[in-house]
């Protein structure tokens, strides 16, 4: 601070990011004191110059900013265009013959909501995203700390193919499905779990390939468990679900992990409704159906009662915002007035 221009770069932050302030300073003129006229005073750069566009830093992270699309959403369109290009080709239907649809004497609703989803359902949407994202990755880039060859699982000798041979969907699904059956992890776990992996893989600028991905995984879920849970899992009880796995070696790759993430444990709720509804989208792609039921006088009691319930609260915080913000300009009104009496 002090000097006519000043550029400041934490030490943790992507290297990408980096490379881009650096080209935006060789484009743009330098301005010193001595061009600066002795009426403006010394010259500071605005804070607004120094950020990032909107655009750029969608670009970059993701996982940060609600309007920017997923990246799994993003690797899955190329398997959902293939799909339908065949099943056109073929003359198949793409959707399922015993699919449910609503009529005017029946309607068909699913219990997942954005609040409440759907367990199974979830877990499976979330597995197939980072299916997608090992099947559709752009290289293997990767840190030594998640190579399982090099900090294994368990004692099982690692195939001399473990980096080249991409894991089934069942593969994935049920390394997954066993550590939040075994924890006792929600659903809402797995989409923050989601969100944690794609944030690493933009932050660290690496990719989830063969050889890495039960370590990624394993740590954005001990992480996300941690973040969401009132009564977190510990490290050791984790040692006790993957029993050749060390308790020195976990804390190890949590330390890893957040310093990849750069300490950025927020979700936003906007952020969680996107992934939710793009998972929602994914599994609609791939005619991955949640599990629907007709919709009953008992049941519609009970979403109107939840409706309701969320209207009042809704309610109650207008008014008490309203009554903060009230309070404040009657604060301001009477120093305004004790500074004109004295």
């Amino acid at each position: 601070m002090g000097g006519s221009v000043s550029c400041c770069i934490s030490p943790g932050e992507s290297p990408k990011i980096h490379r881009r302030r650096e080209v935006e300073l060789d484009e743009c003129p330098i301005t010193t004191a001595e061009d600066v006229s002795e009426d403006t005073g010394t010259y500071l750069q605005h804070i607004s110059d120094r950020e990032l566009p909107d655009e750029l830093a969608q670009e970059s992270n993701p996982s940060d900013h609600p309007r920017a699309s997923t990246l799994f959403l993003n690797k899955s369109q190329t398997d959902v265009r293939e799909k339908r290009k065949s099943n056109y080709l073929n003359h198949m239907s793409p959707g399922l013959l015993t699919k449910k649809y609503s009529s005017c004497s029946t309607i068909f609703l699913d219990d997942s909501t954005v609040s409440q989803p759907n367990l199974k359902s979830t877990i499976k949407c979330v597995t197939l995203a980072i299916y997608y994202h090992i099947k559709n990755r752009d290289s293997n880039r990767s840190v030594d700390i998640f190579d399982e060859k090099k900090h294994p699982l368990s004692r099982d000798k690692v195939p001399d193919d473990y980096s080249v041979v991409d894991p089934e969907h069942k593969l994935i699904y049920r390394f997954i499905r066993t550590l939040f059956s075994s924890a006792q992890l929600t659903a809402e776990c797995a989409i923050v779990t989601l969100v944690y992996l794609e944030r690493l893989l933009t932050y660290a600028e690496m990719d989830i390939c063969p050889c890495n991905w039960k370590r990624i995984v394993l740590g954005a879920i001990l992480l996300a468990s941690k973040v969401w849970d009132d009564q977190a899992v510990w490290n050791v009880d984790y040692c006790q679900i993957l029993k050749e796995m060390t308790v020195e070696d976990m804390n190890e790759m949590e330390r890893h992990f957040l310093e990849l993430l750069q300490f950025n444990i927020n979700v936003p709720g906007s952020v969680y409704a996107k992934y939710y509804f793009d998972l929602r989208s994914l599994a609609d792609d791939n005619n991955l159906s949640f599990p629907l039921e007709p919709l009953s006088n008992k049941r519609a009691q009970k979403l109107e009662a939840i409706s309701r319930l969320c209207e009042d609260k809704y309610k109650d915080l207008c008014k008490s915002t309203m009554k903060r913000s009230v309070s404040v300009d009657n604060m301001a009104g009477i120093k305004n007035s004790q500074a004109v009496l004295s």
